[in-house]
Formats: C-alpha cells, structure tokens, sequence
C-alpha cells in the first residue's frame, strides 16, 4: 500500500509500478462498459492516481489500435480514404473531469471536516460527458469509502452521466495494518462493513459470532491464525465489490454506481518485487500480525472504540 499510495510518483520504480496497476485493470473496466468505449469518458481523482490513470488510458489506446488494425486486415481492402480517417480517428475519451483548487488540503483534516472540504475543493468540467456516458475514475484507493459516498459521487453525478464506475488501483483493504500506516479498525474499511451486509442479507451473520469465539479462544495462542479470513472467504471479491457500490449510492444519486478493485493477482504481477500484501490478503508477514487482526476484531465485536495495537 505504501508503493501505491505513499511513496513518491517521481521515483522510477514506483512510477512503472503504478501505471502497470492501471494498464492491468483495463480488461475488467471494459467488461463493465461493455466495450462500449465511445460512449466512456475516463478520468481520475485524486491527482496521486494520474499515474495509474496513465496506464490505464494507455491499455484502452492499445485495445483500439488492435480493433483498428483487425478492421483493415479483415475488411475491404477498397476502403475510403474518408472511412480508413474515420476509423483511426477513434481514440479514448480522456478527459479532465474533476478540477482541483491547489490552495486547498484534505488529507491534512479531521474526517468530518474533510468530507465537507473535498466538496468545496473539487469542481467539475461540464459539457463533455453526456446522458447516454459511462464515466469512469480511477483512484489509487478505497478503503473507508465515506468521501466518496458523501461527496464525490455527488460531485460526478451532476454530469448526469448513465454510469459512475469508480476504480481502485488498489485490490480491497480487508485488514487493519500495524507495521506503520495508521489503519487499526476494521469496522471502517467499506469492504469489511460490504461483508457484513452480505452475511445479512444471506442469512449467515451467525458467522461472526463464531469467528469471535475462536478469536478469543485463541488470543494467548503462540502461533495465531487469522481467524477473520472465514468471513470474507463466504464471498468472491466481486460479490463484495458490487455490495460496496450500493453501500456508496445514496437515494440522491441518480447515475448506477459501480466499483472496481485490482485483483490481488495483478497486484503482485504489477509490483513484483515487493511481495507484502497482507492489507488485501491478511497474510501478515509475522504472529503478531495475526494477533493485532484478531485482536481488531474482538474490538469491533465488544464495541470498542481502540487501537488494537
């Protein structure tokens, strides 16, 4: 998470990292438009995400060169001049959607001031997409979900567009991390809060109370096992992922909202040589790693507010 998120852009390592995050997404973004990519408008936010939002648009070019060499090889060689110009006139549609006033900070603010923040910092362009658009845009990441539920959806539906599809460069964060970065609860993360609806709605929330016993069975356990890993395997990732876009859709909007994570497989084949992975996997490289996941969910089953390290 650090190489996608944290680390800086202009290193050469990270740079290459994060373009191949958006360049390995493209297949799954064009099965949700359809393959309909004259009527997709591709965009991004926030600007750490213009560098998978590079590879990404780069993949589309590279689909519709490919579409366009098979048309000419397959079709009349007596082609027009004026057909043959149309065809290779065919490009993505990339535009700049949401504007961003550089005076304003949000990473910096408290969660409830922020959410209200980004809809002031954010503005959008108007007139390029249309009733009949998808518009899709690629963040580094998803974890919680609330500004995009409390603002930016919002601020991309007044486009009117026919589909919102947000996609994280990210695979889900499932687990809370406790070698640096500060993401200790897992009651917060959208894709935990998506699973626990699911289990809910398949009449399966009994498994939560079996995995807290086995928890606290286990918390003096020398060699622990992450024991959370049971709830999340009931389901597949996309099964999570369609629950999280209708957890982030509010009666206000009227678009269809749809959210695309990075498989953990593109994960690794984007970042090679940086295998840790346990904030999507919750294969945690140490035991005290599975105690601190354990101990995380003890806290959110006895309703405690606290860090679990």
């Amino acid at each position: 998470f650090e190489r996608i998120y944290f680390s800086r852009g202009s290193d050469a390592a990270i740079y290459k990292e994060r373009k191949n995050l958006g360049k390995f997404i493209f297949p799954k973004v064009l099965e949700h438009i359809n393959n309909d990519l004259n009527n997709t408008v591709f965009s991004y936010i926030p600007n750490t995400a213009e560098t998978s939002f590079f590879g990404l648009t780069e993949a589309a070019e590279d689909y519709l060169n490919k579409h366009k060499l098979d048309t000419i090889l397959k079709g009349n060689k007596n082609i027009s001049a004026k057909d043959l110009t149309e065809l290779l006139s065919v490009r993505p549609r990339i535009e700049k959607i949401a504007i961003k006033d550089a005076k304003l900070r949000t990473f910096i603010a408290d969660d409830n001031s922020r959410d209200d923040l980004v809809a002031h910092v954010y503005d959008v362009t108007y007139g390029v997409v249309k009733p009949t658009d998808n518009l899709v845009i690629i963040d580094d990441s998803i974890v919680r979900g609330t500004t995009l539920k409390k603002s930016i959806i919002k601020i991309l539906d007044r486009l009117n567009p026919k589909k919102i599809i947000v996609v994280s460069s990210a695979p889900q964060i499932r687990y809370p991390d406790c070698y640096g970065i500060d993401m200790a609860r897992l009651e917060e993360f959208i894709a935990f809060k998506a699973t626990l609806e699911l289990l809910k709605d398949n009449n399966q929330y009994h498994i939560i109370d079996e995995v807290y016993q086995k928890c606290k069975e286990n918390i003096d356990n020398p060699d622990p096992k992450n024991y959370v890993k049971e709830i999340y395997a009931l389901f597949t990732a996309e099964q999570i992922s369609f629950k999280i876009g209708e957890l982030l859709k509010t009666e206000s909007i009227n678009a269809k909202v749809e959210i695309i994570f990075q498989s953990i497989d593109n994960l690794h084949k984007a970042i090679p040589d940086h295998p840790g992975d346990w904030y999507f996997t919750g294969n945690y490289p140490t035991k005290g790693g599975m105690r601190v996941v354990n101990k995380a969910f003890m806290n959110f089953y006895e309703g405690k507010k606290e860090r679990a390290y």
